[in-house]
């Protein structure tokens, strides 16, 4: 998640003609493990090459520590940031909902739920007070990681000591409610947990198998269910009050086309986790646990996890894809 994480929201494009105009001076927190050298940090240059046709003129800060990316940005030191939508959440509920649990079931879902971000007709919703979310790329799906394949079941997974991020509650709420053990992590140090035995099972997308190291963790015993829990993504934030007038919609078009991109290197990320790591959970299991993530789902939202209308917007399109889902006919989240 680190580096190749931040490096997916500002993927290089071509093709930009630069209008010479006032730029509004601003400075962008962008989140790399590796900063100012890492690929993250050279990638947000063509972000900031794209925002000055679009009026502004966007200086590069990088952030080794996600979380003070996200605080220098909550107070003003930095005018725009570049962090996953899981720590983007207290920004923008709405968009943060995005990534609730079972919610995006493929990337094809992914796909319409960004693209139905970028409407115009949205735009309202992607604003939060002073913050605005300018741009959602998808990171990849998060995969359940174990320590021993032996933990095939929920059932078997309680008592295990789970990773969650400390600074998303609904995670603990969920690994509390199947009787496993929460433990407290942040995205700089849940993968040397697993590698090191503090924890027994965390979810990652696959693209942080290589980068964390994460074949230390699961060792000749260990797997990967290949059953998503969530779809991770990632967000560019901004101070609106800090861009030009309709900057925020620009940026938002111009981040949706490097959908395929972004997708591309999901892709050749799992294809790279070797064969023999992956585990397929019987089909007969499969509705058992759509079932059992739906139900939390809904559960977190009306404890106020979860964007109540983010949520419906996520289910419509579940139904326009697949309408003989059995939650199609269910009214709960409408």
């Amino acid at each position: 998640m680190t580096r190749i994480t931040a490096g997916l929201l500002v993927l290089a494009g071509a093709g930009f003609v630069y209008t010479p105009a006032a730029h509004a001076k601003t400075t962008m927190c962008i989140f790399d493990i590796a900063g100012r050298s890492g690929p993250a940090f050279a990638q947000a240059k063509d972000y900031a090459v794209a925002a000055k046709t679009w009026g502004a003129d966007v200086e590069l800060e990088a952030y080794v520590d996600e979380r003070l990316a996200a605080e220098d940005f909550k107070t003003g030191k930095c005018d725009a940031a570049a962090i996953s939508a899981l720590r983007g959440r207290q920004f923008n509920k709405f968009v943060g909902s995005i990534d609730s649990i079972g919610a995006v079931p493929t990337y094809k879902h992914l796909r319409v739920v960004i693209d139905l971000m970028t409407s115009p007709k949205l735009a309202d919703k992607m604003v939060s007070g002073h913050f605005e979310v300018a741009g959602i790329l998808p990171i990849g799906a998060a995969y359940v990681f174990v320590n021993d394949r032996s933990i095939n079941s929920v059932e078997k997974a309680a008592g295990k000591k789970i990773a969650v991020l400390d600074y998303d509650k609904s995670q603990a709420k969920m690994v509390q409610q199947l009787g496993a053990q929460p433990v407290a992590s942040e995205v700089i140090n849940f993968g040397t947990k697993f590698n090191n035995g503090q924890v027994d099972i965390i979810a990652a997308p696959a693209i942080a198998y290589q980068p964390l190291e994460l074949y230390k963790g699961l060792g000749s015993k260990g797997g990967i269910y290949r059953f998503p829990l969530v779809q991770l993504t990632a967000n560019i934030l901004i101070r609106k009050d800090k861009f030009p007038e309709g900057f925020g919609q620009k940026s938002r078009e111009w981040v949706q086309k490097q959908f395929d991109r972004a997708i591309n290197l999901v892709d050749t990320s799992e294809k790279q986790v070797p064969t023999a790591a992956w585990l397929d959970i019987p089909e007969s299991d499969k509705t058992k646990y759509e079932v059992l993530m739906r139900e939390s789902r809904i559960q977190m939202t009306q404890e106020g996890f979860y964007d109540p209308e983010m949520t419906k917007i996520l289910k419509r399109v579940r139904c326009k894809l697949d309408g003989s889902l059995g939650e199609c006919a269910d009214k709960r989240e409408l």
